[in-house]
């Protein structure tokens, strides 16, 4: 190997260490997103009351057979 191949091969081999890098960073970003989303939601539901003119057990039971 001549010096300039090896010089090539020391700046890919950087090039991809820094690309890497900055994925992770961006994929640490969309997890923080949404786990904030994900507890928003969360909130907003716990937040939602029932009406309080409707029976209590109103809403537990689902009809599959149609």
């Amino acid at each position: 190997m001549d010096v300039m191949s090896i010089a090539k091969l020391a700046t890919s081999i950087a090039d991809t260490g820094t690309r890497q890098d900055v994925g992770i960073a961006m994929l640490k970003k969309a997890q923080d997103v949404q786990a904030s989303t994900a507890t928003q939601l969360l909130d907003a539901v716990q937040a939602a009351s029932p009406a309080p003119n409707l029976p209590a057990h109103l809403g537990k039971n689902v009809n599959t057979t149609a």
